[in-house]
């Protein structure tokens, strides 16, 4: 079993920037690859992020390419979501999610674990 936890959202006018944190804790992390999804009010829930278990492989969604990176501490068991130029299209609830094996993936079905979510709001 493993529990995620999110953190770092809040309230951010257009352009500004956020750093969003996921703590993992019961399982050894470096064997888990993690994905961001993020859901807006009345919308489907929709990936993010992924990140490979060693961090070798990352992959977005073509809507923050360019202005989010996602990296990973596994000394720290924390995987990381920085998001910059943020736009009021980016407010969302944002999720964490990991699965037991090497690559990340974009289904939701996909992985085993969810955090509950951090608010993202965007100001324009």
């Amino acid at each position: 079993q493993v529990q995620l936890v999110e953190s770092g959202g809040g309230l951010v006018q257009a352009g500004g920037s956020l750093r969003l944190s996921c703590v993992a804790s019961g399982r050894p992390f470096s064997s888990y690859a993690m994905g961001w999804f993020r859901q807006a009010p009345g919308k489907e829930r929709e990936f993010v992020a992924g990140i490979s278990w060693n961090a070798g492989s990352t992959s977005y969604t073509d809507s923050v390419k360019g202005r989010s990176t996602i990296s990973r501490d596994n000394t720290k068991n924390t995987v990381f979501l920085q998001m910059n130029s943020l736009k009021p299209e980016d407010t969302a609830v944002y999720y964490c999610a990991a699965k037991r094996t090497v690559i990340a993936a974009s289904r939701l079905s996909f992985y085993d674990y969810w955090g509950q979510g951090t608010q993202v709001t965007v100001s324009s």
